[in-house]
């Protein structure tokens, strides 16, 4: 914003003052043009958004940490808030007000998006139809996403849930989809974490990083995830598959009690608002598989929630999993037993996920289920001390062998085919289930390996007929899978 007080001033004539002022936030009196959603600019500098209009009165939250004085002037800005948007900000690091915070500017930011928008009607979506890969062997095979799908990744902290969204990132975006990153009042540790995993796993120009801190602003904290919704939207409208990844609602949830209870609002369940759930579905809604010009586009999201010692009867992650098309859970259990990824495949859900996929993909998808819950109710059996037949100590054994093929090597991508095919030889008994870094290395360097496996995928009609063609196939696997 280059233009000045006094030019707003005398645009719209209107002049307000503060009456009363808290933190991040101030009531003004005067304004009778104001409208919802509207900047408001102050004498000193400071602008801010109306958030409620009260007879005489107008609540505004304010963009900044400097003090704000009872009796400073406040004019209109006459516009909402909007973000500089472009193909300049891939690469760039840029704060709750898409101001570049680290990062080179390589192009122009011509257009101007508004943060705040109604989320667009029906007639312009398109049912979820296009498989994403995560490079997660696990998500791919058994909870499996869709382009324009909301999953939402949820468990206790510290159980490996942005390691996966980071690996989702790199997969998406070495494909050329823009991932869009939404650090909502982290550390700034976290935030350059992130950004040196971009660096390293040179996506950074496909990425774009939007953070706030836990020192910013509430302003700038609340505005965080719906800046990131409006880059996103810009890449969409110029044809660009986008990802946006919104860490986390739960702490963005926090922040926006924090502001309403500031603001004397009514609080309800557990102290939030009573509209923090309108505020976080009409921010994920804005996600979805839209029609843009004669093809589709989508914007896939996966925002992140926190549970408390595996708590998802809370109110905020149950607001979430309610707004959301699925939902991967992180188990504190399984990740103190040693399992990476610490998903449950059980308590995770894919709404529209398995839409996507083939008849071949759900078929095996079923088998490895059934495999894995024939696979726990035997442990169960172990507890009490109960002799195994036979066919139980196949069961452990193939168990074992599954459980050891989804424990992924740390930001390491697995191709969907070669999941697939993976697991047929896993089916197969011809292989092991182990030295999956070597196979990657070696799948990743062998063209006609590659090749192969496409085939064997794409012309796998049913799972039999698949199992057929990978026994066939299975000489050509044994130079790195030991029988």
């Amino acid at each position: 914003m280059t233009r000045d007080f006094g030019y707003y001033l005398q645009e719209s004539g209107e002049v307000g003052y503060v009456e009363e002022a808290v933190t991040s936030a101030a009531r003004l009196r005067g304004l009778p043009g104001a409208r919802l959603g509207e900047m408001v600019m102050m004498e000193t500098g400071e602008t801010g958004q109306v958030l409620a209009l009260d007879e005489g009165l107008v609540e505004a939250l304010v963009f900044g940490t400097g003090k704000i004085r009872i009796g400073t002037r406040v004019v209109r800005v006459g516009q909402t808030v909007t973000v500089p948007v472009g193909e300049g900000l891939l690469g760039l690091t840029v704060d709750g007000l898409g101001r570049r915070i680290s990062g080179v500017l390589k192009g122009q930011l011509a257009a101007a998006y508004a943060v705040d928008v109604s989320p667009a009607g029906i007639g312009v979506r398109r049912r979820v139809g296009r498989p994403m890969d995560t490079g997660v062997a696990l998500i791919d095979l058994l909870v499996p996403l869709g382009r324009g799908q909301r999953e939402l990744f949820i468990g206790d902290r510290k159980t490996g849930k942005s390691v996966i969204t980071l690996t989702t990132m790199m997969t998406q975006a070495r494909l050329g989809v823009v991932c869009v990153y939404a650090a909502i009042g982290k550390q700034k540790a976290d935030v350059k974490r992130v950004e040196q995993f971009v660096e390293a796993g040179g996506i950074s120009a496909t990425t774009v990083i939007v953070a706030s801190s836990a020192k910013d602003s509430l302003g700038e904290i609340f505005l965080t995830p719906y800046t990131a919704m409006a880059v996103a939207e810009y890449f969409r409208d110029i044809g660009r598959e986008v990802m946006i990844v919104l860490d986390d609602m739960t702490t963005h949830a926090k922040f926006y009690r924090e502001m309403s209870l500031v603001l004397k609002r009514f609080p309800g369940r557990d102290a939030y608002p009573g509209d923090i759930f309108h505020v976080h579905s009409k921010l994920l809604e804005r996600a979805g598989n839209f029609v843009v010009g004669d093809r589709e586009v989508a914007i896939t999201a996966v925002p992140i929630a926190e549970t408390v010692q595996g708590d998802l009867t809370g109110y905020i992650p149950t607001n979430l999993m309610s707004m959301t098309d699925g939902h991967v859970y992180f188990d504190a259990d399984l990740f103190f037993r040693g399992r990476r990824p610490a998903i449950d495949p059980y308590v995770s859900v894919t709404r529209v996920g398995h839409q996507t996929q083939t008849q071949l993909q759900r078929e095996i998808t079923q088998e490895v289920l059934n495999l894995l819950s024939q696979y726990e109710r035997t442990q169960s059996f172990l507890r009490f001390g109960a002799e195994l037949g036979e066919s139980s100590r196949q069961i452990l054994a193939l168990g074992d062998k599954l459980l050891t093929f989804f424990d992924q090597p740390l930001l390491s991508v697995v191709p969907r085919g070669l999941g697939v095919v993976l697991v047929g030889l896993l089916l197969a008994g011809a292989w092991n289930g182990k030295e999956m870094e070597g196979i990657l290395a070696w799948y990743g360097g062998n063209e006609a390996v590659r090749g192969e496996i496409a085939t064997l995928v794409s012309q796998g009609t049913s799972l039999s007929a698949f199992m057929t063609g990978v026994r066939q196939k299975a000489e050509l696997f044994s130079k790195v899978i030991s029988r």
